[in-house]
């Protein structure tokens, strides 16, 4: 592969140049205290693509996250661009003021250093991290509801005029790197032989096989893929999976929303729910003697309930009282026995992100098991046989989703088909 062409002025920061850097803002040193002498530093990412540090000062602390000009998981042999640190700042900043405090505040973007510096999240911890050790946290999955519905809403030709989305679209466009990613390992490869696949073998080696020769399922698959390059039905986040929200008993916070670009809703909540069902069918690797977890992934099924209902209610209370696009506009109902007609255009509406919401969640649950980068979820799973048992039976469940959407017209159809789908 190519390599990326990095400015003149852009270099990789580490634990000895990071307090120079964020020394020279005066807001910056104002908030952590004191002489960067006196900074701690610690580089804290585990993610795919980005250096991540931490500093912490006398009064207070940061977070300080760079792109590198690859993908950290693969090294240097897989070039990525370093704009993607733009996007996601210009996603922050589109959807700041929609959203509320369920974004980190933004401190600094350095457009040389494609750096950012932002609010240390504290003492929250990444979602996915507490579903595996069965922790409970009452607001993340009402709170990530009403997030995709207020950033997706806000951003859509429902809410403002269309100028406002094809201005954005027109920045957006330009992250063509990040939907690649996707378009590659979320719609294509999984269902092809691809190097960069994987999965637990030889355990998963027939299911995968048949996977990659159900021409049905590959369909499916690229209806999905079609919808999520034409659909730009508002600002998306791109990668809202439970690794992309960092939780406390009280507080939801999303991150890392560097895959942002326009379009389909369902994509988000497709993200989220898939990675809560792929929660659910890896908590037996994850039980003891003393927990069997069955009762925490019955607490797993209500917050996907919670989730979506979260989310409809909030988006359809939204439109009702923000209905200042160009789509549904009001000014077309006006007759006061139309009304009842518009409230069921809209509750029709969302009933179409709800499919959607089912036809990515699968997709997504498929790429993580079967192609690259997957879920600690499973990872952690250190008997080979129990985790390929889990993943199994999460594939099951996203051929159905994706193949059979007939069967799940509500919620409630998706949760009690979820117990069925466990393969012994």
């Amino acid at each position: 592969m190519p390599s990326v062409e990095t400015p003149a002025t852009y270099r990789i920061l580490d634990i000895g140049t990071v307090p120079a850097f964020i020394g020279s803002l005066p807001e910056i040193r104002a908030l952590l205290g004191g002489p960067p002498e006196q900074w701690q530093v610690q580089e804290v990412g585990d993610g795919n693509l980005n250096l991540i540090f931490i500093v912490q000062g006398p009064v207070g602390s940061v977070c300080v996250k760079q792109a590198l000009p690859y993908v950290r998981a693969a090294g240097a042999s897989w070039p990525m661009t370093l704009e993607r640190a733009f996007f996601e700042a210009s996603y922050y900043a589109a959807v700041a003021p929609w959203v509320g405090g369920l974004i980190p505040r933004i401190y600094h973007y350095d457009r040389e250093l494609y750096c950012t510096v932002m609010e240390r999240l504290s003492p929250h911890i990444i979602l996915r991290q507490g579903l595996i050790a069965g922790r409970r946290y009452p607001n993340a999955a009402r709170d990530a509801g009403e997030y995709i519905a207020r950033a997706s809403f806000f951003t859509s030709d429902l809410a403002r005029p269309f100028e406002h989305k094809m201005d954005g679209m027109a920045l957006f466009a330009r992250n063509q790197a990040l939907v690649r990613i996707t378009v590659e390992l979320v719609f294509c490869d999984p269902y092809r032989v691809s190097e960069r696949n994987r999965h637990t073998s030889p355990q998963l080696d027939q299911i995968v096989a048949e996977l990659r020769g159900d021409s049905r399922l590959k369909v499916a698959a690229a209806h999905y893929g079609q919808k999520f390059l034409t659909d730009t039905q508002a600002l998306v986040h791109g990668d809202l999976h439970s690794g992309s929200v960092m939780v406390t008993e009280s507080d939801t916070r999303v991150i890392d929303p560097e895959f942002a670009f326009y379009g389909p809703i369902g994509f988000d909540l497709g993200a989220f729910l898939g990675n809560l069902l792929l929660s659910w069918y890896s908590q037996p690797g994850h039980a003891t003697r003393e927990d069997s977890r069955r009762a925490y992934q019955q607490w797993i099924l209500e917050q996907a309930a919670v989730f979506w209902e979260s989310f409809r209610r909030n988006f359809l209370a939204l439109w009702a009282e923000n209905a200042h696009g160009d789509v549904l506009p009001v000014s077309m109902f006006a007759r006061a026995e139309e009304a009842s007609t518009l409230e069921a255009a809209r509750a029709a509406f969302v009933d179409g992100l709800f499919a959607d919401m089912l036809g990515f969640a699968a997709c997504k649950m498929i790429r993580r098991i079967a192609g690259f980068a997957h879920v600690i979820d499973f990872d952690r799973i250190g008997d080979a046989v129990v985790r390929a048992g889990c993943e199994a039976s999460a594939l099951a469940m996203a051929r159905s989703l994706l193949i059979e959407p007939a069967q799940f017209r509500s919620i409630q159809d998706v949760l009690d088909a979820v117990p069925r789908m466990v393969r012994h």
